[in-house]
C-alpha cells in the first residue's frame, strides 16, 4: 500500500500546477454527506456575549503582531519547537472574526499575513520553520496543517487561486517527502502520530476544493496507517475509554508513546469528519459519535471541559479534587470545535448543550476580563492565572486557541436547515440566513440570556413562507414555556427541539421562558461536594466577595427537589457578570447548630478572573462527612 501511495504521489505531482498554468479552475467536489445545518450569513449580536467577542476582536485578533507570526518561516532552523502553529490559529480565529464583523483593518491585517506567508514559501513548495535535516520532526507537520488551514479559510473567504496553489503546494511537498523516504506518517512527530496524522482536515478540505484524487488517496491512507500496529486506532479503538487506549508513557508524558493526548485526538476526529463528508463510510461517522460520547462522559467536567497534564485521564470522577494542569484551553476551544461540527452535521440537541456548558463556562472563564489574553489552564478551584509564553512567540498556543472557540459560537446560533430553521442558542443580536424558499431571513433575539430565562425572537421576511424553526430546549431546564404570537406551543420537552411547522409572516414573534432556578447538585459520595447551577452557568465562590473564607464548609439551603432561592445583586463588584445571594448553613462544630447566612456567588467565568489581580475562587461545597450515611 505505501508502494501505491507512492506512485500516486509521484505520478501526479504536477497535475495541479500544470492545470493553473493552463488556466483550468479547480474542480469542487460535492460532499457525499450534506450537512443538516448551515451557518448564519451574518451575525451582530449585542449584551454580554457581544461584549465579550467584541473585547477579543479588538484586543486579541486585531492586537495581534502579524509579523512576528511570519518571523520563524524565514528562518528555518528549528528542531523541536512548535513556532509554526501560531499563524495559522491566528489566522483561523481571524478570518472567523472577520466573517462576524467585517472591517477593513482587520481583511488588511489578513491580506498581510497570507502575503507574507506565501512570501516564505521554498521552490519545493515548504511553508515552515524546521531544519532542512529535521523536516517532518516533532512538530513540523502539524505547523504544516495550521499553514494550509489558515490558506484554504483565507481562499474560502476570497476565492484567490494563487492562495489555494500555496496551499496545494504545501500539501504536495509533504506528500512528497513523505513517498520518497518511504514514511509512515504515524511514526512521525508526536502522540502515536496524532498531531501529524491530523493533516488528515486540510488535506480532505484540499480535495473539496480541488478534485485532485491524490489528495483523497493520501487521506485514505493517513486513516489505514491509524489502523496499523503502530497507529492511534482512533477507528478500531471506537469502543475503548479515550483514557484507557494505550499504556500510560514511561519515559516522555509528551512523546510519542502518549496515546490519550485530548487536543491532537480530536483534532484527529474533525479531520475524519471531513472525509465523512466526502465518502460517507459510515464506520467513520460510528467511530467519531461513539469517542465524543466518551468523551462527554467520561471527561467533560461541569464546567464543559477536562484534561489533565494535557492528555484524557478519566478525569469526570475526579473533578472535585485538586488536579495538574487542569482543563487546557486548547482542549476546551477544540472540544467546542468538535461538537460544532457534530451539531452541523446531525442537527442534534446533544451536541448544541454541550456547547453551551463549555462556552459561558470553561470558555469564558479562560478569557481574561479585556479578551487580550487567555489562561493555559482552568481549575474549578484555586487562581486563574497567566499562561507563559512558548517558543519566544510572544503568546503561547492557548491564548491562540481561544479565540477559535469563541468565533465559531456567532454563526451556529441560529442556523439554516433543508426544512427551515434552527435556533441552537441564545444571544440578544441580529441573524441573517435564507429560508428554503430561497428569500433572506433576518431573525431578531431580544433577551439578556442566561442572566434571565426569557427569549423573544421575532422573524423579519419579505413575504409569507411555510417552514420547520427549531428552537433548542434546554436539557437543564426542568419546566419550559413556548409561544408564537401569544400562543402556547404544545410538546414541550426538555433536551430536544422544540418544532414550530407553520407559514411564518414578517413580524410574528417566539418567546420562549426557561427554568432559570438555582440547582444544588452533588458529585462524589466521601467527600461530597456541592455545587449551585443556575440556568447553564456554573455559580462560583469569589474571595473578592465575602469576608467567609472560602474554604469555609457551608451547606445551602435547598427544597426537597434540590432547587435553592438564588436572589440577584445588582450592586456587582468590577468584573462581575452575575452575582447571587443564597442562604447557607455554615458548619460551627457545636452541637447548636448556627443560623443560616447569605453569601454571594457569582458566575464561573467571572470567578478569580479581576482587572488587577487573582483572588481565589471555588466551586465546590465541601460537606462535612455523616457517619450515618456511611454503609
Amino acid at each position: 500500500m505505501k508502494i501505491q501511495l507512492l506512485a500516486i504521489i509521484l505520478i501526479g505531482f504536477s497535475l495541479f500546477s500544470t492545470a493553473q498554468k493552463k488556466n483550468h479552475l479547480p474542480t469542487r467536489i460535492e460532499p457525499a454527506v450534506q450537512d443538516r445545518l448551515k451557518a448564519s450569513e451574518s451575525v451582530k449580536l449585542q449584551g454580554f456575549v457581544g461584549e465579550r467577542l467584541n473585547a477579543s476582536y479588538l484586543n486579541r485578533i486585531i492586537a495581534q503582531n502579524v509579523d512576528r507570526l511570519v518571523a520563524p518561516f524565514n528562518n528555518r532552523t528549528e528542531t523541536s519547537c512548535w513556532q509554526s502553529e501560531f499563524w495559522g490559529k491566528w489566522f483561523t480565529s481571524a478570518v472567523l472574526a472577520y466573517r462576524y464583523k467585517p472591517e477593513l483593518l482587520l481583511k488588511k491585517k489578513l491580506d498581510d499575513a497570507v502575503n507574507g506567508l506565501i512570501a516564505t514559501q521554498t521552490p519545493d513548495g515548504y511553508i515552515g520553520n524546521y531544519a532542512d535535516d529535521k523536516h517532518l520532526a516533532a512538530w513540523d507537520i502539524w505547523g504544516r496543517k495550521y499553514c494550509m488551514l489558515g490558506l484554504l479559510a483565507y481562499y474560502d473567504l476570497t476565492n484567490d487561486p494563487k492562495v489555494l496553489q500555496a496551499a496545494c503546494k504545501e500539501a504536495d511537498f509533504l506528500m512528497k517527502e513523505i513517498g520518497e523516504r518511504n514514511l509512515q506518517i504515524v511514526k512521525l512527530g508526536n502522540h502515536r502520530g496524532m498531531a501529524a496524522s491530523s493533516v488528515l482536515e486540510p488535506i480532505c478540505l484540499l480535495y473539496s476544493r480541488t478534485g485532485d484524487k491524490r489528495y483523497l488517496a493520501f487521506a485514505e491512507e493517513i486513516v489505514r496507517q491509524w489502523e496499523t500496529t503502530d497507529g492511534p486506532q482512533l477507528i478500531s479503538k471506537a469502543d475503548t475509554y479515550v483514557s484507557k487506549r494505550f499504556p500510560k508513557p514511561k519515559i516522555n508524558w509528551y512523546g510519542w508513546e502518549q496515546g490519550q493526548k485530548a487536543y491532537e485526538m480530536m483534532s484527529c476526529y474533525e479531520g475524519l469528519l471531513e472525509l465523512y463528508r466526502i465518502t460517507a463510510k459510515n464506520e467513520y461517522k460510528v467511530a467519531i459519535e461513539k469517542t465524543w460520547d466518551n468523551i462527554l462522559d467520561t471527561e467533560i467536567n461541569i464546567t464543559g471541559s477536562g484534561s489533565s497534564m494535557e492528555a484524557w485521564f478519566e478525569g469526570k470522577k475526579y473533578q472535585t479534587l485538586p488536579i495538574a494542569h487542569y482543563q487546557e484551553t486548547c482542549v476546551t476551544a477544540t472540544w467546542i470545535k468538535f461538537s460544532q461540527q457534530l451539531l452541523r452535521l446531525t442537527g442534534e440537541t446533544k451536541y448544541a448543550d454541550a456547547i453551551e456548558q463549555t462556552f459561558y463556562n470553561a470558555l469564558l472563564a479562560s478569557m481574561n476580563h479585556d479578551g487580550s489574553d487567555w489562561a493555559k489552564y482552568t481549575p474549578l478551584a484555586g487562581q486563574r492565572l497567566e499562561g507563559s509564553e512558548q517558543c519566544g512567540m510572544g503568546l503561547n498556543c492557548c491564548t491562540a486557541s481561544g479565540p477559535r472557540g469563541l468565533f465559531t459560537f456567532p454563526i451556529t446560533t441560529v442556523m439554516s436547515a433543508k426544512e427551515g430553521l434552527q435556533v441552537n442558542f441564545f444571544a440578544a443580536g441580529n441573524y441573517t440566513l435564507t429560508t428554503p424558499g430561497k428569500q433572506q431571513v433576518e431573525v431578531i433575539q431580544d433577551t439578556d440570556y442566561p442572566v434571565s430565562g426569557k427569549i423573544s425572537i421575532k422573524l423579519q421576511l419579505k413575504k409569507p413562507e411555510k417552514m420547520l424553526v427549531m428552537v433548542r430546549i434546554p436539557r437543564w431546564s426542568a419546566t419550559s414555556t413556548l409561544f408564537v404570537n401569544g400562543e402556547p406551543v404544545s410538546g414541550v420537552e426538555s433536551g430536544k427541539y422544540a418544532g414550530i411547522d407553520r407559514s411564518w409572516k414578517s413580524g410574528d414573534a417566539i418567546e420562549l421562558n426557561l427554568d432559570m432556578r438555582g440547582r444544588v447538585l452533588t458529585f462524589g459520595e466521601f467527600p461530597k461536594n456541592k455545587v449551585i447551577v443556575r440556568g447553564p452557568v456554573i455559580l462560583s465562590r469569589d474571595a473578592r466577595l465575602s469576608d467567609l473564607p472560602i474554604e469555609s464548609v457551608i451547606r445551602p439551603m435547598a427544597d426537597k427537589e434540590g432547587f435553592i432561592d438564588l436572589q440577584p445583586i445588582n450592586d456587582k463588584k468590577a468584573g462581575i457578570w452575575m452575582e447571587f445571594k443564597a442562604q447557607f448553613m455554615p458548619e460551627s462544630y457545636l452541637e447548636k447548630g448556627a443560623d443560616p447566612v447569605w453569601i454571594p456567588l457569582c458566575d464561573y467565568a467571572s470567578a478569580g478572573n479581576a482587572p488587577d489581580s487573582h483572588p481565589f475562587f471555588n466551586i465546590w461545597l465541601p460537606q462535612l462527612l455523616d457517619p450515618k450515611e456511611l454503609h
